[in-house]
């Protein structure tokens, strides 16, 4: 293992972006370049495609110890279960963090020998963290499994936290310690339920609401609009999108717009409480 240098001051320099902050020159990492494009529905010119490879390369100069790749962006994603509930009434549950392509792709299990059949809460977690896990990230059909799956399908395909990438003696699991930690202070960060219940949404088995009304919420508390999932009309799942602003060990969480729309409908939408 080693400890990489990582600078947070890539060469990348943007200027003018109207749609952001007009008139101030900005400094990006190539990957919020990136989502800042696909986000402006431009195309990506080829020599920033190119930066977008296989996660623990040094690619056109930018490590992979210091910046997520590819992507560059991550998503929290949370549930609302109401059928079977779980978790307390006013409040979301963790599905996981996972990091994206900045077009909606994102890669699967990247490193089996990380992988474990069940997962326990890590012990290097501070006490907000182990909070979180024992209240809100809850799963079906055990936590620990829940718990797993993240780590394998997603924790294990972030470049940051690459063996190769943390500090000399790390101990074995140290990795899923911090990827559980950053997943956690993610979740913290948006908390769903407190946006909607400020902008006067609340669980109502009668209420139906508008696409632009739920979006309107979230832009007037959260300042961003996530990406909003339904099932037969019913609000069941959200993501927010992050670009990571260093790496998943100490850097920064910046919130943006989703880049892709969920999939509920323009109107009929309910939110409905939760039942045991």
């Amino acid at each position: 293992m080693r400890l990489s240098t990582c600078s947070t001051n890539h060469p990348l320099i943007i200027s003018n972006l109207a749609l952001y902050r007009p008139l101030i020159m900005i400094r990006f990492t190539p990957f919020l370049v990136c989502a800042l494009l696909a986000k402006a529905s431009f195309a990506i010119p080829a020599h920033l495609s190119n930066l977008s490879r296989q996660a623990g390369d040094n690619i056109s100069g930018v490590d992979s110890c210091c910046v997520e790749t590819p992507g560059g962006l991550l998503l929290q994603t949370q549930f609302w279960n109401t059928k079977r509930a779980q978790g307390p009434v006013d409040s979301w549950t963790v599905h996981g963090l996972w990091p994206d392509k900045c077009d909606g792709s994102f890669d699967v299990r990247c490193d089996p020998s990380r992988e474990h059949p069940m997962a326990r809460r890590p012990p290097a977690m501070d006490g907000r963290g182990r909070i979180i896990f024992s209240t809100f990230w809850l799963g079906i059909p055990s936590n620990e499994y829940l718990w797993a799956n993240e780590w394998n399908r997603h924790g294990t395909c972030m470049s940051t936290i690459a063996p190769s990438c943390l500090p000399a003696g790390s101990p074995t699991g140290f990795d899923a310690s911090i990827y559980f930690q950053k997943a956690a202070d993610a979740f913290n960060s948006v908390p769903t339920y407190q946006f909607l219940a400020s902008a006067g949404i609340e669980p109502d088995r009668t209420k139906k609401y508008t696409l632009d009304e739920l979006e309107a919420a979230f832009k007037q508390t959260h300042g961003f609009i996530p990406a909003l999932d339904c099932k037969n009309k019913e609000l069941t799942a959200i993501s927010y999108y992050f670009h990571l602003r260093g790496t998943l060990m100490d850097g920064t969480l910046v919130p943006l717009d989703t880049l892709k729309r969920g999939n509920c409908p323009k109107t009929g939408i309910r939110y409905l409480p939760k039942t045991n």
